[in-house]
């Protein structure tokens, strides 16, 4: 993926936000409040053991998206599902499987960021190679287990939405 050179404004230190993530219920309205913040050239990246709540994330988000009874399946297996909400076209990317960043590519990363949204789950398996307007997420465990946190770190054209909804 060619990638421009980071303009002054790229240079600026970055938003972070942290999220208490309680419950799955809290998880889901993470996503939809992010819901509020893509749009066609941004990326949200989630990252995060298994099992820490990457797919209810983007679930959330995508039916907040399309519909709230939008079949949503995990694209553990076809490593992408593509959406077409009314506004700008919506891609889902797990690239848990995949065995080099070229793959990402080889199964449309770059065309789907260029006509919409991207939400991509395992962007560590990119080997730094990301979109430069993007938003990480990366989802971890509190100490006790009980509960998960959410750090939301903003670059690029993300820098200042994140602000503007209810976290």
């Amino acid at each position: 993926m060619t990638r421009a050179p980071p303009s002054p404004a790229d240079t600026r230190s970055n938003e972070t936000h942290l999220v208490d993530l309680p419950d799955e219920a809290a998880t889901m309205a993470l996503g939809q409040a992010l819901a509020q913040a893509v749009a066609p050239g941004l990326a949200v990246c989630l990252s995060g053991p298994l099992g820490a709540g990457k797919s209810t994330l983007a679930r959330a988000l995508i039916r907040a998206l399309t519909t709230p009874d939008e079949e949503v399946p995990s694209p553990t297996f076809t490593l992408a599902q593509f959406y077409e909400p009314e506004s700008f076209a919506l891609a889902h990317f797990d690239l848990y499987r995949l065995a080099s960043p070229d793959e990402a590519y080889e199964i449309g990363l770059e065309e789907a960021l260029a006509e919409g949204c991207v939400l991509i789950e395992w962007p560590e398996r990119l080997e730094g190679d990301l979109p430069l307007d993007r938003l990480d997420i990366e989802i971890n465990a509190t100490p006790d287990g009980a509960a998960r946190t959410a750090r939301l770190t903003a670059h690029g054209a993300f820098r200042g939405l994140l602000e503007r909804i209810a976290l």
